[in-house]
């Protein structure tokens, strides 16, 4: 575009600002890549940015919203995160398969796609490759004649799910092996693909001619059988991972793409111009995640793309230094087990439905996708606790999302026909988008959709109003919106809502709203104490040791609920002490329950110690730690808390002395923790009998794993 139409076009978006007309015309031709000039503003930056728009191939992956990773291969059985790409091939030695069964489980969960790691690094493929013998095809499984991907892409047109491929460009075999083709400094020449095999010929007969090494070669005629021999592939899964390197190997990534787009024209590349990684491996989600990308070079001629892990994105001041915007959607991608391979059912944790649902509503509902990988075990299923997670959270999903409670409401054209290709254009952002329900609704969940597809991303702040008591009341409030934002808040119950507008990039289109209602569910309590000495009552967290999201869950997806405590031994009630915020106790017993719509939790208890606040460590040594309490008390058993990110280092025997004057030391008792690296929960401990002690040492005989100094959250000493 010229940078006189940039300019003329710019003025007229001010007199649009100003005037509000009735036309929904965009100003820019909207497209997934769009060029910023040396004579463009900070203001007509912004319009431009207005305008991209996700390609018709990446309207439909956001449109999946939930999907599966599948990782499976030698490491399940070696039970490690990485091979070496030197496994004997016979270490798969799988026995059963049960992709109905996978595919079930997933459909089950409300996911929409599976991804399967046809070749992780090791290159050991899953696969009947023509072009290797390090796979399945070496394998004990079905006698050498298994082939996971196509049974996968059986299970997935019987239960109706889309099918993508993981194939890793790294690849330890070809590395490794003598023969290997990754970095062996062949020439780059003209090559046929796929090349011709005796005796396998394609049923395909698209032939390209590339100009490239050996290892690329290799991994074109492979990307052409996986995307012409197990039927429609809707997503090709590429990560950067490098786990080691030789020759100075490159990967023509131009041609892959060609390949791709020529024989899976409905496929989304992830990791290169069509989806980039959230930025994280845990689950974690940006509070604004814009979709309109910043680059230097046009997307379209670029062989490679670094990761973006930034925690703001998109935002104006990087948008101002770019030479081109383009649309390159997030995908959050996380595991549900500790590690992308299954390892076992015991130590290897799952994480819980709570968990799960909340990144979901964090991800989906923030304007991303969420792709969470479920590793099946060495029976070639999901274990039955994967399982068990994921009907938990579909069924969740169900409840709260399958029914729109604003389907009869007075809204305007447009907003709740279900019909993404209709929108409720806003000319005027001063005036609120007012919605009324027949009855009143009780809510806790507002889902808000732009047009995207033919508008852009355009909302950067927005309100949501209820009338209540006779006024407006605001009840969630956030930054941008995109494909989806879902906000959550207490319920209310009411008949008008009102959704204000707060500040745009350009006039936006809103094709969707809903109203839905998450049913709170009370939940388990937990207590913890700072070294402060305040107390914190809080839902339970669910151990799950790999790569932490930092999110309290359970909070996130429970709002509204109420928790009351007592100090005194009594029975908690709603008529008890009401919780709000972490406060000073100085020790003793302390129970506490939930409220949720008026249901009444379990109640939790504990004894809490004598208050940290004066404590000094006199000594901490790999045998023994003391410590000062500040004052004299009678001490009848001590606590322990493990850390949940380690399995070294952890309490597993000692013995516990106390003293009124540093000097004299009487044993309060010996003890043991049991099985502590697999259920890292607080341990208690009671004295033989109640001791007077302002001094405390403990004797450490044995940590767990490696000699390792004592590792520890907080002690409890408790009176």
């Amino acid at each position: 575009m010229k940078s006189v139409q940039v300019v003329s076009l710019f003025l007229m978006a001010a007199g649009i600002f100003s005037c509000y007309p009735s036309v929904k015309k965009n100003l820019y031709t909207p497209a997934s890549t769009v060029v910023i000039t040396e004579t463009d503003t900070p203001d007509s930056i912004l319009l431009k940015a207005a305008h991209v728009v996700p390609t018709d191939n990446q309207y439909e992956a956001l449109k999946n919203e939930f999907i599966a990773f599948i990782h499976f291969g030698p490491n399940t059985f070696t039970r490690m995160e990485w091979g070496n790409g030197m496994e004997d091939p016979k270490i798969f030695n799988l026995q059963q398969l049960d992709t109905d069964q996978w595919c079930a489980a997933m459909k089950a969960a409300g996911m929409k796609m599976v991804i399967l790691t046809a070749k992780h690094h090791d290159g050991f493929v899953l696969w009947q490759s023509r072009y290797t013998t390090h796979g399945i095809m070496s394998s004990p499984f079905q006698n050498g004649k298994g082939d996971i991907m196509k049974d996968l892409s059986a299970s997935c047109k019987k239960y109706g799910l889309k099918l993508g491929v993981y194939l890793s460009p790294a690849d330890l075999f070809q590395i490794e092996s003598k023969t290997g083709l990754y970095g062996n400094l062949s020439p780059i020449t003209k090559r046929t693909i796929p090349r011709p095999v005796e005796g396998r010929p394609f049923a395909n007969t698209t032939t390209f001619e590339f100009e490239v090494d050996d290892y690329n070669e290799y991994f074109l005629n492979q990307l052409f059988e996986l995307l012409t021999e197990y039927g429609p592939i809707d997503e090709v899964w590429f990560d950067g991972a490098h786990p080691k390197t030789k020759g100075g190997q490159q990967y023509n990534y131009l041609a892959w793409k060609k390949l791709i787009h020529t024989l899976a024209p409905k496929a989304v590349i992830f990791g290169k111009q069509d989806i980039r990684w959230c930025g994280n491996e845990s689950g974690n989600t940006r509070s604004t995640e814009w979709n309109v990308m910043p680059y230097d070079t046009d997307p379209a001629l670029m062989n490679n793309f670094a990761d973006l892990t930034d925690d703001s994105l998109g935002h104006p001041e990087q948008l101002y230094k770019a030479k081109f915007l383009h649309y390159q959607q997030a995908e959050t991608n996380t595991s549900i087990r500790e590690g992308w391979f299954y390892r076992d059912d015991t130590e290897q944790k799952v994480r819980s439905a709570d968990d799960v649902f909340d990144m979901y509503e964090r991800s989906v509902g923030g304007n991303s996708t969420f792709l969470l990988n479920i590793p099946p075990n060495r029976d070639g299923k999901f274990s039955p606790e994967d399982v068990a997670v994921l009907e938990e959270v579909g069924k969740r999903i169900t409840a709260t999302y399958s029914n729109n409670l604003l389907q009869n409401a007075d809204a305007p054209v447009g907003l709740l026909d279900k019909q993404d290709n209709t929108y409720y254009f806003v000319k005027d952002t001063s005036t609120a988008i007012e919605i009324k329900t027949p009855q009143p609704v009780t809510i806790n969940r507002f889902v808000i959709q732009e047009a995207v597809k033919s508008h852009g991303e355009r909302v950067t702040s927005h309100t949501l109003e209820a009338w209540i008591n006779n006024e407006w009341k605001e009840i969630a409030a956030a930054t941008n919106i995109g494909y989806k934002r879902i906000l959550r808040f207490p319920e209310i119950t009411t008949d008008r809502f009102r959704l204000r507008i707060t500040g745009t990039r350009y006039l936006p289109a809103i094709t969707e709203v809903a109203a839905h209602f998450y049913k709170t569910r009370p939940p388990q309590l937990s207590f913890s104490r700072t070294k402060d000495g305040l107390l914190s009552i809080l839902p339970v967290q669910k151990t799950f040791n790999w790569k932490p999201h930092g999110e309290d869950y359970g909070t996130n997806i429970n709002s509204g609920i109420k928790i009351y405590y007592t100090t005194d031994g009594s029975a908690p009630s709603d008529k008890a002490t009401l919780y709000t915020s972490p406060f000073e106790f100085k020790g003793g017993q302390i129970k506490a329950v939930a409220f949720a719509n008026n249901e009444m939790g379990a109640v939790s208890s504990d004894q809490i110690g004598v208050s940290p606040l004066n404590w000094k460590t006199i000594e901490a040594t790999a045998s023994q730690i003391q410590i000062d309490l500040g004052d004299t008390y009678a001490l009848s058993g001590f606590a322990y808390l493990p850390p949940n990110h380690t399995k070294n280092g952890l309490l597993q025997k000692g013995e516990i002395f106390t003293s009124t004057d540093a000097k004299n030391w009487q044993s309060a008792g010996a003890f043991e923790f049991g099985n502590i690296v697999n259920d890292p929960s607080k341990r208690s401990f009671k004295f033989t009998s109640v001791k007077q002690g302002r001094y405390i040492k403990l004797v450490i005989k044995q940590t767990s794993g490696k000699p390792s100094p004592l590792k520890a959250e907080y002690f409890d000493f408790l009176q």
